[in-house]
């Protein structure tokens, strides 16, 4: 069946991005000021400002709140202009950067922040690199003018040097930190000012002056930032790589914005050409090179995230799906295709942060939550009875922290494994045991040593069991791959232990990177890898 004017119109107007950066560069204040000016919230809280109280909208878990950094990713949906706009606001922390890895394949586009006083740091770096990957268009907001910033065509360079990624100034700012005036709209040919914020919690007044206003320029930019401007321009037009919309779509060059997300200087501006440039939802590529195209098929999706305990008064676990194409009605059955299982989707939600709204309907470019009974993995696909799609995996990163896992209290044994288990069912930790043996020691793998601490956070908090963690010396995992293999036979290295997943897989542990040659060698015809495609 092809999908009705209505369902194509829909999917039309859907835009979902990734928001990405490093740590503390203003994503999650940007993520607010999105939602303030779709009228989603009326006030927006500084997430660390003392002058308003508030947490950010996005971060709901109780450490989140506590630390202040976001630990997942949370999805926000608002509509402004004419566009429905899905949010996939993600970790800037480098140890939660596999939950950002997994975000990143539900979205069409990212948008990156990029602290103006620092430009380009780690972490931007690697997630840079995720999104090069998959070839998603890239569009960057330079934030924090409101502060003292580099020279504006160093940051440019910045850009360029670390990512490999043409940049094309859609704005240019004046000045920054205390002499900050404003920004110059290229395509408009005029100078934007704004005032009246309220330190960014309010929309504020833009004031925009034509180059031929020269007393206007005199009291709002002042002559000497506005010589300086002038001559930046004649630059950047000289010098300045041209904006070409398909070489923005195929993540060739990223239109470049200059603001202050917690002033709310330029925001507007950003989210207004944003909306013209992103694409609507893309098509996606199932496991067998097909790919699927989200006007003419019917409803398909895949899970992208699990998250239990979003709500403490009931012990629940969500799958939060990403629609790929057609229209979802909660009146029709679908088909879960890794068990087989025909259903309806329980409770399916759109969430708002920590409020949730119950869907009739959601279109391709939506992403939604559903109640997940224990049957959903990261990576599966749902799709109509009839259908058959499956839809790439979503890679397992190998972790390289591990530690061995006991409850204080020998009674709680129950809580402990069900905490545990529904902990990695999201991914968030991937757990394993001694080859020959049941789950009596659990071995914890992480990508980042934080994520123990939530761990030990949650477990206490949500199912109010004491954990023992023992680190482990070993820093390299591998899957082995061969179907047939016989563990007890295999010759390894003194530095080697053998272990299996949660679903039976055998896998090996080395302390030395050289051991896993050298095991290769003794064992002729073994097969090792380093990824999972879930």
């Amino acid at each position: 069946m092809s999908n009705t004017k209505e369902t194509i119109s829909e999917i039309n107007k859907r835009r979902t991005f990734a928001i990405i950066s490093h740590p503390d560069a203003g994503k999650t204040t940007l993520t607010e000021k999105f939602l303030l000016y779709g009228g989603a919230i009326n006030q927006a809280g500084s997430v660390k400002g003392k002058a308003t109280a508030k947490h950010a909208v996005s971060d709901w878990m109780e450490i989140e709140k506590q630390r202040g950094i976001s630990v997942t990713s949370s999805v926000l949906q608002f509509n402004y202009e004419d566009c429905c706009i899905n949010i996939l606001d993600t970790p800037g922390h480098q140890d939660f950067s596999e939950d950002t890895y997994r975000t990143l394949m539900a979205a069409d586009s990212a948008v990156m922040v990029i602290d103006a006083s620092k430009g380009v740091e780690a972490q931007t770096r690697k997630l840079f690199k995720v999104c090069a990957m998959s070839h998603i268009p890239i569009f960057t907001f330079i934030n924090k003018l409101d502060r003292d910033a580099m020279d504006t065509f160093d940051l440019l360079d910045d850009i360029e040097n670390n990512l490999g990624i043409a940049t094309c100034p859609m704005n240019w700012p004046i000045g920054s930190g205390k002499n900050f005036k404003g920004i110059y709209d290229r395509r408009e040919g005029h100078i934007v000012t704004f005032s009246e914020t309220q330190k960014g919690t309010k929309e504020g007044k833009e004031t925009f002056i034509s180059l031929d206003d020269k007393a206007g320029i005199d009291s709002m930019v002042g002559q000497d930032a506005f010589e300086k401007l002038q001559s930046e321009i004649e630059l950047l037009d000289g010098a300045g790589a041209e904006y070409d919309l398909e070489k923005v779509r195929a993540g060739e060059l990223t239109p470049v914005f200059f603001g202050s997300a917690l002033q709310n200087f330029g925001v507007e501006l950003f989210l207004h050409h944003f909306l013209k440039m992103a694409t609507p939802p893309t098509g996606r590529t199932s496991s067998d090179g097909e790919v699927i195209d989200p006007m003419e098929r019917d409803f398909s999706a895949f899970v992208f995230k699990i998250q239990a305990n979003m709500n403490k008064a009931h012990r629940d676990r969500v799958a939060f799906m990403r629609i790929c194409s057609g229209r979802y009605d909660a009146n029709n059955e679908v088909k879960h295709v890794q068990s087989g299982k025909v259903m309806r989707l329980s409770q399916p939600q759109q969430l708002m942060a920590d409020e949730r709204k119950i869907l009739s309907e959601a279109y391709a470019g939506d992403i939604m939550g559903v109640f997940d009974p224990g049957i959903f993995s990261i990576g599966d696909t749902v799709c109509m009875p009839k259908e058959n799609i499956v839809y790439e995996g979503i890679p397992t990163f190998a972790p390289e922290h591990f530690a061995r896992v006991r409850q204080v209290d020998t009674m709680k044994r129950k809580q402990f494994v069900k905490g545990i288990t529904q902990i990695a069912q999201e991914g968030a930790i991937q757990i394993f045991q001694e080859y020959n043996t049941g789950l009596e020691e659990i071995i914890v793998g992480v990508v980042g040593v934080l994520q123990f601490d939530v761990l030990k956070f949650r477990l206490q908090s949500e199912y109010n069991v004491d954990i023992i963690l023992e680190n482990l010396p070993y820093e390299y995992i591998r899957w082995v791959d061969n179907e047939d293999v016989d563990m007890s036979s295999l010759v390894g290295t003194s530095d080697m232990k053998k272990i299996k997943d949660m679903h039976d897989r055998p896998l090996l542990l080395f302390i030395n990177e050289w051991s896993v040659g050298m095991t290769m060698e003794r064992n002729k015809g073994l097969v090792l890898s380093e990824f999972k495609k879930n």
